[in-house]
């Protein structure tokens, strides 16, 4: 009778273990990655604008763009396999949408991404004089001089559907090429070049999660 005892509270002990484990992988790993390879992102686009500020537009928007493209194409080769790479409220709500993933995992991305994009921004701050991030705003996009709020709205919906779409293209779909995270990265490069002077092109709504001067998060 203690053996059944003991042989039964040791399945259940192993079944725990394997519950934790399952969880950690489909849930811990992926969010941290989330949060992580959005602070990096959003801090090598955000910090290359700060950094434009500050050398006198040194950068211009290629080098703008660059920085953007790059920083998203490397993290999503880093962390495409842990947690799909999102780094982004709009794809993940559009891989939600599409039943490619849980929708209780679907908020969890979206909040590390958010906290990632305010990680970033308050590491902005420590870094660069505070004269130079307040005039940059941070690195947020800001609407184009003469730029109505409806075309910049239209510009932004335009340019994410782009990048959405690349996403679905190039990643997302089993038969597509094999290229890593570049085909999403020069589609933002891209989307930047042309909206840049426009909207802004965010092309991401965790952009706008960030501190400002007065020390109030926005989003």
């Amino acid at each position: 009778m203690s053996s059944d005892i003991i042989r039964g509270k040791m399945i259940r002990e192993d079944q725990a273990a394997s519950t934790t484990q399952e969880t950690s992988v489909d849930y811990v790993r992926p969010v941290i990655a989330e949060l992580i390879g959005t602070f990096c992102f959003i801090f090598s686009g955000a910090g290359s604008i700060v950094a434009n500020q500050m050398t006198h537009g040194a950068l211009g928007t290629l080098g703008i763009a660059l920085a953007h493209g790059l920083g998203l194409a490397i993290m999503i080769c880093i962390f495409g396999a842990t947690s799909g790479a999102h780094f982004n409220p709009a794809v993940t709500i559009g891989l939600a949408v599409t039943n490619r993933i849980k929708p209780a995992l679907a908020l969890l991305y979206i909040i590390a991404q958010l906290v990632g994009a305010t990680l970033s921004g308050l590491a902005l701050r420590v870094i660069f004089p505070q004269s130079v991030w307040e005039a940059a705003k941070l690195g947020t996009p800001m609407l184009g001089t003469g730029v109505s709020f409806g075309l910049g709205v239209f510009v932004e919906a335009l340019l994410t559907f782009f990048l959405v779409l690349a996403v679905f293209g190039t990643a997302v779909d089993e038969r597509a090429p094999k290229i890593g995270g570049f085909g999403i990265g020069l589609t933002l490069l891209v989307s930047i070049l042309v909206g840049g002077s426009i909207s802004g092109a965010s092309l991401n709504p965790a952009r706008y999660c960030q501190l400002n001067q007065k020390n109030e998060e926005y989003c």
